[in-house]
């Protein structure tokens, strides 16, 4: 599966990356848990047929369809990432449009993910037409 990610998603990422180099040890986990869930993303053959305990669905998707990537259970951590697989691309994944620790927003990162990634995936599409 090809990847690619959105500009939000690139700084949040580079930020972490950032802290982790300075010993934070949070973001240092963080960057751990986010480079597995890109492997994983990235050994996909095509979007998902059926949801498993890595790859769900979000209930709350407004005009696009998008998936949450998540990992094992880690007491105070649950990075997850959001991605977005376009259906003229089978071969491509756009990762994470966004992503967060839900750990530390609880339900609202759930509640504001179908506005936030149709936002994401529309400014990414205008983006890639260029």
């Amino acid at each position: 599966m090809l990847l690619d990610w959105s500009g939000e998603f690139d700084l949040w990422l580079t930020r972490t990356q950032e802290r982790a180099e300075t010993g934070d040890l949070k973001a240092q986990l963080v960057v751990d848990l986010v480079d597995a869930q890109l492997r994983h993303l990235q050994d996909l053959d095509n979007e998902p047929e059926e949801e498993t305990a890595t790859l769900r669905r979000v209930r709350q998707s407004g005009k696009y369809q998008v998936w949450r990537v998540a990992h094992p259970f880690i007491a105070g951590t649950a990075v997850r990432l959001i991605a977005w697989f376009p259906p003229e691309h089978p071969d491509q994944v756009v990762v994470a449009l966004f992503a967060g620790d839900k750990a530390q927003m609880g339900d609202v990162f759930y509640n504001s993910v179908g506005a936030r990634a149709d936002a994401a995936i529309e400014s990414y599409r205008r983006m890639t037409e260029q």
